[in-house]
C-alpha cells in the first residue's frame, strides 16, 4: 500500500476551507487625493482617512505623515501620532504643520501653513489601527502655484449651457412655427373645400329668375 506524503500539498477544496477558518484581517483602506494645488503663502489642508474594520484605540493606534522631494529621494518625517499628534522636531517645515484631523472619526490630516515653494512634492500617510495587520498607505503630491487659475470651468460652463439652452429654444420655436404654419394650411384647405361645397349647391340649384323668364 503506498503511504501518503504528509508534505505533500492539502486538496484545493481542504486548502480552502481551513484558510475560511483562519480568522481574517482585511487591509485597511486609506483615501488621500492624488494631487492637490496651493497657492504660494497660503493655508492648504493635505486630507487622510482611513476606513477599519476595527474601532480606534489610541493606545495601539500610529499614524506617521513623511515628505518625499523627488521620486528617489528619502523619506522625512513630518508628524506621527502616539496617543497625541506630535510634530517631528526639527523637521523642514518647522512650525507650520497643525494637526487637523480626528482618528476617533478615521480622519488624520494635517494642515500646512504658509505653503512655500520648496514645499512641493509627495506626502505620505501611513495609519496603523490593531488588530488590523496591514498599515495603510495614502499619498498625495503637492503642487505649489503663484497665481490663481481663471476660472474656466464655470465660464465654459455658462457658455455651454448658454449655447444648448439657445439651440432649445430655437428649435421650440422652429417646431411651433411648424405647428402653426401647418395649422393654417389646414384651415386654408378647409375654407376653400367649404367654398366649393357652397358653389356646388347654387350650380345644382340653378337661378330661380331665369327659371321665371
Amino acid at each position: 500500500m503506498r503511504r501518503e506524503d504528509p508534505r505533500l500539498p492539502l486538496p484545493p477544496p481542504l486548502l480552502a476551507l481551513l484558510l475560511a477558518l483562519v480568522p481574517g484581517s482585511p487591509a485597511m483602506e486609506v483615501t488621500a487625493p492624488a494631487t492637490i494645488y496651493a497657492l504660494n503663502g497660503s493655508s492648504i489642508r493635505l486630507s487622510c482617512t482611513f476606513n477599519s474594520c476595527y474601532q480606534v484605540e489610541k493606545k495601539q493606534f500610529s499614524l506617521n505623515w513623511t515628505y518625499q522631494r523627488c521620486d528617489n529621494c528619502t523619506e522625512e518625517p513630518i508628524l506621527q501620532f502616539k496617543l497625541k499628534a506630535v510634530p517631528m522636531e526639527l523637521n523642514r517645515f518647522g512650525d507650520r504643520v497643525e494637526f487637523t484631523g480626528n482618528p476617533t472619526k478615521n480622519d488624520v490630516s494635517f494642515t500646512l501653513h504658509d505653503v512655500q515653494l520648496d514645499d512641493e512634492g509627495t506626502y505620505h500617510c501611513y495609519v496603523m489601527n490593531p488588530p488590523d495587520r496591514h498599515k495603510g498607505h495614502g499619498r498625495i503630491s503637492l503642487r505649489v502655484i503663484t497665481e490663481e487659475p481663471p476660472e474656466r470651468d464655470s465660464t465654459v460652463a455658462v457658455i455651454v449651457g448658454a449655447t444648448v439652452g439657445g439651440f432649445l429654444a430655437v428649435v421650440i420655436l422652429v417646431l411651433v412655427a411648424v405647428k402653426c404654419v401647418r395649422r393654417k394650411k389646414q384651415q386654408r384647405l378647409n375654407t376653400d373645400d367649404q367654398k366649393t361645397e357652397d358653389e356646388a349647391k347654387t350650380d345644382g340649384e340653378g337661378n330661380p329668375e331665369e327659371g321665371t323668364k
